[in-house]
């Protein structure tokens, strides 16, 4: 019977934490809730405790998506994993279907599709859609696979490709980097929609700042996979 371990990276989510805890407790499949705060100042680490969560994993500083997921894994005694955004809020919910395509075996790696976000003014959310285009292409490049949601946060995976590949890559480039190393490991990995939402990240300073340093770590992500096939 397969054990599954929620793991929820957490950075100053105050507002959504909570009701993401929340969400994640009401699905079935969920064995326990792993939030990570990754050096949040505001009151993401006592709102997660109160929501119900089993372990709530602490940092004094703030490391990065990846580093916050390594602490979690090594607190998950789960051999399923659901890696799942703090700022999904009731959506997280919806989790179970990539739980699900894993439990059942039909894949090694479920990664949810989410809806195109709309901002409150209407329109698409999103920046020049740099990141993804580089995230697409490297994948492609890796393992000659197109992905349609090569940043989705939202996956369910078996503990043993972590295992396989080692330490995951510590920013914004986790993804991609996980993805890459679990192909190219033979695993199979599949993309599936997913009715998930999260805040959307909008076109202001704060928001090309954020797709500057999510470039920035998905090129640092290829970087590093060049140099290992150089070798």
């Amino acid at each position: 019977m397969s054990k599954v371990s929620a793991l929820i990276p957490a950075y100053n989510e105050a507002r959504t934490i909570a009701a993401t805890v929340a969400a994640v407790r009401r699905i079935s499949a969920v064995d326990e809730i792993i939030v990570v705060d990754d050096g949040s100042s505001d009151s993401t680490v006592t709102l997660a405790q109160e929501a119900g969560a089993d372990v709530v994993v602490t940092g004094e500083r703030n490391e990065g998506k990846g580093a916050a997921l390594m602490k979690g894994m090594s607190s998950a005694s789960g051999d399923i994993l659901l890696f799942l955004d703090a700022d999904l809020g009731e959506s997280a919910c919806h989790g179970i279907v990539l739980a699900q395509a894993v439990i059942s075996g039909e894949t090694d790696m479920a990664i949810a599709i989410l809806p195109t976000v709309q901002t409150s003014g209407g329109g698409r959310s999103g920046g020049l859609g740099l990141a993804l285009r580089l995230a697409r292409w490297g994948i492609r490049l890796f393992t000659g696979r197109t992905m349609k949601a090569p940043l989705s946060g939202q996956r369910a995976l078996r503990r043993e490709i972590l295992e396989r590949v080692g330490k995951l890559d510590p920013g914004f480039g986790v993804e991609v980097g996980l993805t890459i190393d679990a192909l190219r490991a033979g695993y199979r990995v599949e993309e599936s929609p997913a009715p998930m939402t999260h805040r959307a990240t909008g076109r202001d300073v704060h928001g090309f700042a954020h797709r500057a340093r999510q470039f920035r770590d998905i090129l640092m992500v290829l970087a590093r996979r060049a140099l290992r096939r150089s070798r």
